[in-house]
């Protein structure tokens, strides 16, 4: 499987409420599934269940066992699947990593600091130590590489980053790995994944992969916008259309945003001066641009477009001037 970054999926736990799953490639990112998350008192209370509508075959599922449904779906699918990627909720969670190995579906996956773990020491010795340990142990000052994990509006994300084998059953497979993240401003603030990937596998292809999960973050605020959080439902289906319809909408933004992006279509030759940089069209602006395209007020539609135009450039100047700076400063 290619670990470029072609394709990641990304698990988030949107407050204990429900889950969400972003699809992450070269050409655009958006949600494609969601699961509900019903807690253990919910589903006891079988008379509670039935009047809001939850079949009878619906029972406690963990965070992580909701992620793993997820992926049984895209499994399904033949959905190609380069990265998974996903936070400390469901990297702790062994049966989840293990159905990811059977699978073959490469992850980066965080956990916690005190998460045990099977090395090997300088001296041949296996021995299981917490994931914080490691770095004291197997580690040198020339092992940390500053890399950036993606790029933010104000510039890189950089951070040092050092990884080092682990043992798979007690066994060095040079396919399992941790891989910790410092901080550049504060050395003591560190966070620790769990890494399953083919051998040979570079320590700038995982943190690339763990870039991804910025996406997510900008994915959940623009479903936000179109509804996501803006429901009142009182019946278990109901949710289900609700959430499925707002990802629906999503999903057609981020097309047209990806239409737009790598159209290759030429642009047509103009007598007129060069024009400064614009920013890609993103889904704030196409859902600004159709609302005010579909249901127009007083102002023409060229107006608009001029004005979409006109915001995108100064946006463009502004995110160059913050990465200046921030790259000059250091």
């Amino acid at each position: 499987m290619d670990l470029t970054l072609d394709s990641a999926a990304v698990f988030q736990d949107s407050e204990g409420q429900f889950h969400i799953f972003s699809y992450v490639t070269a050409r655009g990112h958006t949600l494609i599934d969601r699961e509900l998350y019903l807690p253990l008192d919910w589903t006891e209370d079988r008379e509670r269940c039935q009047a809001a509508g939850i079949p009878e075959s619906v029972r406690f599922q963990t965070k992580p066992e909701l992620a793993r449904r997820m992926l049984a779906r895209m499994w399904d699918a033949q959905v190609p699947i380069a990265w998974v990627v996903a936070d400390t909720v469901y990297g702790g969670n062994l049966d989840l990593r293990t159905w990811l190995e059977t699978h073959q579906y490469p992850y980066v996956l965080a956990v916690a600091c005190n998460e045990p773990v099977g090395i090997l020491t300088r001296d041949g010795q296996r021995r299981r130590v917490e994931v914080w340990e490691v770095e004291a142990l197997l580690l040198h000052a020339q092992d940390w590489q500053r890399l950036s994990m993606s790029e933010g509006s104000k510039g890189p994300r950089l951070f040092d980053w050092a990884y080092v084998p682990i043992l798979h059953q007690w066994e060095d497979d040079g396919r399992h790995w941790v891989l910790i993240r410092r901080s550049l401003t504060d050395p003591n603030e560190k966070a620790y994944y769990f890494v399953f990937a083919p051998k040979g596998t570079t320590l700038p292809e995982m943190v690339s992969a763990i870039g991804a999960r910025w996406h997510i973050e900008e994915d959940f605020e623009n479903a936000k916008d179109l509804g996501l959080d803006h429901y009142e439902v009182r019946c278990f289906i109901g949710w289900y259309r609700h959430i499925t319809l707002v990802l629906v909408a999503l999903a057609f933004l981020t097309g047209v945003c990806a239409t737009e992006r790598f159209s290759t279509s030429p642009p047509a030759p103009s007598p007129l001066p060069a024009r400064p940089a614009v920013l890609p069209l993103t889904v704030p602006e196409v859902r600004h641009l159709l609302a005010q395209l579909i249901w127009p007020s007083s102002s023409s539609a060229c107006r608009v477009l001029a004005w979409s135009w006109w915001r995108r450039c100064h946006q463009s100047q502004a995110s160059y001037s913050h990465t200046k700076r921030r790259r000059k400063a250091g």
